[in-house]
């Protein structure tokens, strides 16, 4: 088996030498990840200047990966469509990503955008993600991804679907079980910090935090909480099919 490996948090991440580690013992891995962080950059492709591609080698010579500087996006773009035409993976992993990506959250994410860019080429594409901004050991959330790519093999996923898995931060031994669930809903208070540059140009920071919303108890949000490992099937047909009958009466 060969697993292409991405990210969006950049080559150097603990999160993507963690899956390196476990997934090695299983497959063949070709790491193709952006140079540097790119959080949040959704489903973002570089179009307005060269994307850079070089070798580089991951705190170990033994992990040796292209470095790219782009997006997640364009990292499996790149991957599948000019680096490894005669030498394509069987799947595509991405993470681990530092934060949960849960939610309305994936319509940011750049994880899980290198995700739907793989299942968009025909391939089984998976997105982890660990549920925690501080350090932690990424061993925990790196042997759930071996134990989904091993399910993946055996069992196939439906065309143009991706799996969007994300990992509470406890130790293995404190997971209370993996459940299948539905996207919930993330809502934030944003704010936005007016700032002056050395030059006296207007500029604004962004910040703001997570507010508490209602999420039935089937949603990836919930399991987590309740300290569980959420799998959430993705498509990307985003047509509200039930409103397509109405606005036939709209005489368009």
């Amino acid at each position: 088996m060969h697993i292409l490996l991405t990210n969006d948090d950049g080559i150097n991440a603990p999160g993507i030498k963690a899956l390196w580690l476990e997934l090695s013992q299983i497959a063949r891995i070709t790491v193709v990840a952006p140079d540097s962080e790119k959080s949040a950059s959704s489903q973002a492709i570089t179009v307005h200047h060269p994307i850079w591609v070089d070798k580089h080698c991951i705190d170990n010579p033994a992990i040796c990966a292209w470095r790219v500087g782009g997006t997640p996006t364009d990292c499996v773009k790149v991957a599948l469509e000019a680096l490894l035409t005669d030498d394509q993976p069987d799947i595509i992993v991405s993470g681990i990503n530092q934060g949960s990506n849960l939610g309305t959250d994936v319509l940011y994410s750049g994880t899980v955008s290198a995700a739907i860019e793989g299942a968009l080429h025909g391939l089984p594409a998976v997105a982890m993600s660990l549920d925690s901004w501080q350090p932690f050991d990424f061993g925990p959330a790196a042997k759930i991804a071996r134990k989904i790519v091993e399910k993946m093999v055996i069992n196939s996923l439906p065309p143009n679907t991706l799996l969007n898995v994300n990992v509470p931060a406890l130790n293995e031994d404190q997971f209370r079980g993996i459940e299948v669930t539905k996207l919930g809903v993330r809502s934030y208070e944003n704010t936005f910090e007016r700032r002056q540059d050395p030059r006296g140009r207007t500029y604004y920071w962004m910040s703001g935090h997570v507010s508490e919303t209602e999420n039935d108890p089937d949603s990836d949000i919930i399991a987590v909480k309740n300290g569980k490992v959420s799998v959430t099937p993705i498509h990307f047909d985003l047509t509200n099919y039930g409103i397509m009958n109405v606005m036939e009466t709209w005489e368009l």
